[in-house]
């Protein structure tokens, strides 16, 4: 791939950031498909295919992250992860033939709308969560509460295994947002997590569990989504290296910051970067 030195840069850069983003909080899997939109000529099903084979691979590596430290063992995780992944077979498929039947102005305002939505998702989740530590604080003492706003942070527990907070989800529910998910997903080029996680978070399910879960779903997404793309001739496989090396260096890393520490101010800042750039994309498109 020709491209400017600082261009090409700035696209890894987006994947380690990418990567980061999707093991510690979440919604960072829309980085790649926002730097790609936003720095190439590729067309909207050239920047969703290349974004989305990427995800093959990190998606792999956050799933043995989260079965090592425990998530994807618990039951409740599992169960989740098996729903969610089974939808992104009907749904990924559906948003790869959507993608096809936009022009690029449309896509940036569907890219655009999904990003503010993930932004405000981000956003009330860690609200919510702020204020039920506060509320903890204030039952407990000042002790407790330093202890309740470590469980919230990291999912329930000290390996935030779903067994020690959150609520089952009604399969119904599950199925509905693993749908929309994966549809979302298929149309951008998004690996999962980015809308997976503040969904099933909203819905009750503790943190790390639905990072976990939503590691999972992503394999799915992003294999049928890439077999999609490829059967269009829609992947830079070349710019897919780029960014996708650095994205898996970035899922290692955040996986570690999960685990060890509060990530809060990471989740602020991203909501306040996706809100701020989805402005951007629309006029950009």
């Amino acid at each position: 791939m020709d491209a400017d030195p600082l261009i090409l840069v700035l696209l890894a850069l987006f994947g380690l950031l990418g990567g980061i983003g999707i093991t510690a909080v979440g919604p960072g899997g829309v980085l790649p498909t926002i730097g790609m939109f936003l720095l190439t000529p590729l067309s909207p099903s050239g920047v969703a295919g290349t974004a989305i084979a990427t995800h093959v691979a990190t998606g792999a590596l956050g799933t043995v992250a989260y079965t090592r430290s425990g998530q994807l063992r618990e039951a409740r995780t599992r169960r989740t992860a098996l729903l969610l992944s089974a939808t992104a077979l009907v749904g990924a498929p559906l948003g790869v033939l959507f993608n096809t039947l936009v022009g690029g102005r449309v896509f940036a305002i569907l890219l655009a709308s999904a990003v503010a939505l993930t932004g405000v998702l981000v956003w009330v989740r860690e609200h919510r969560t702020s204020s039920a530590a506060a509320g903890a604080g204030a039952a407990g003492g000042e002790g407790n509460g330093r202890s309740e706003h470590g469980s919230s942070e990291h999912g329930g527990s000290e390996h935030g295994g779903p067994e020690h907070g959150g609520r089952d989800l009604h399969p119904v529910l599950t199925t509905a947002v693993g749908l929309v998910v994966s549809v979302a997903a298929g149309l951008f080029g998004l690996g999962g997590p980015m809308l997976s996680v503040p969904l099933l978070v909203v819905c009750g399910v503790p943190l790390l569990p639905a990072l976990a879960a939503a590691q999972a779903q992503s394999v799915v997404i992003a294999g049928a989504g890439t077999l999609g793309y490829l059967a269009h001739g829609s992947i830079d496989w070349a710019l897919a290296a780029l960014v996708g090396v650095p994205e898996l260096a970035g899922v290692l890393i955040g996986w570690k910051i999960a685990h060890a520490v509060p990530v809060r101010q990471l989740k602020y800042a991203l909501a306040g970067t996706l809100l701020a750039l989805a402005p951007y994309l629309a006029l950009h498109g």
